[in-house]
């Protein structure tokens, strides 16, 4: 289960399919260095993207 406190990292290593969700979303900075040491809620604040919208979508691949 994806939370709002892991990184961006972290999910890309351990849920399939997770950066085509990231990207769907309009966070197209997966690979950048900050991906891993960012939070998911902290990267959802700086793009302007809904953090319930994006777990939601995470937690059902």
């Amino acid at each position: 289960m994806v939370t709002k406190d892991m990184t961006i990292g972290e999910i890309l290593r351990t849920v399939n399919g997770a950066d085509e969700v990231l990207r769907r979303n309009g966070m197209h900075c997966v690979g950048c260095p900050s991906a891993q040491m960012e939070s998911i809620a902290d990267a959802c604040v700086v793009h302007g993207m809904d953090i319930n919208k994006v777990l939601s979508e995470l937690n059902a691949l």
